[in-house]
């Protein structure tokens, strides 16, 4: 049986923010439990519980709660870094829909970084693939007034907007196309940043996090649709 999910202990933000003073192989051996109990634990209920709550904007959602599904993975790849610290400071939790790889899809997503919360929706980077997609869907004369109308609905709402790359419109585009902005992206996200709030700690971030997630599903909704 599913145990509910009652948020996140306090113990979860001490562990990050210990773990960004002293992020090395041996002080996280000595606080495996710690991650254990206070981050994976409560991090598999909520994917558990957000996914139930999530089907009623997106009944096609993943929510998958092992490491590299909805939950990311602690461990850094450090191979082509000069950082080689072992470990995120930071928690990762996507809930994904559609039908290519978890990361090439739009999600609905939580980011954890002491003192700071993070949620989203999108795609954080096309693949070239994708992008040429995305591109052509930007001048479509349907989809891409509504992307449009999506954005500024948004950073209306108080949500920023992610992703603009480029400084210059792609060749093969006119430069004075109404949606050249758009055109700048080479990922499509929204997102709203504050400080870790009350109600991480109690059930009550499902509601908190499931009103944003709602505010934010047209543009999720869009890149679902219109990029397949």
């Amino acid at each position: 049986m599913a145990i509910k999910f009652e948020g996140f202990p306090k113990a979860s933000v001490k562990f990050f923010t210990d773990l960004a003073k002293n992020n090395s192989k041996a002080w996280f051996e000595t606080h495996r439990e710690d991650y254990e109990n206070s981050v994976m634990a409560p991090s598999q209920q909520f994917v558990t519980a957000m996914g139930a709550r999530l089907q009623k904007l997106s009944p096609d959602v993943n929510a998958d709660p092992r490491v590299n599904r909805s939950l990311f993975r602690l461990n850094r790849d450090t191979r082509f870094s000069k950082d080689k610290t072992p470990y995120k400071t930071h928690m990762g939790i996507m809930l994904w829909e559609g039908n290519r790889p978890r990361m090439e899809c739009s999600c609905y997503y939580m980011h954890l970084e002491p003192p700071k919360l993070m949620l989203g929706v999108g795609i954080y980077m096309f693949t070239p693939e994708l992008l040429e997609v995305y591109r052509g869907a930007c001048v479509h004369p349907k989809h891409g007034p509504a992307l449009a109308k999506i954005a500024k609905q948004l950073t209306a709402k108080g949500y920023a907007l992610g992703g603009k790359f480029y400084k210059k419109v792609p060749r093969g585009f006119e430069a004075d196309h109404p949606n050249a902005e758009l055109l700048l992206h080479n990922g499509m996200h929204a997102g709203i940043e504050t400080k870790i709030p009350a109600e991480f700690y109690s059930a009550k971030l499902l509601d908190h996090c499931f009103a944003h997630y709602k505010n934010m599903s047209p543009l999720h909704k869009w890149l679902v649709e219109v990029l397949g």
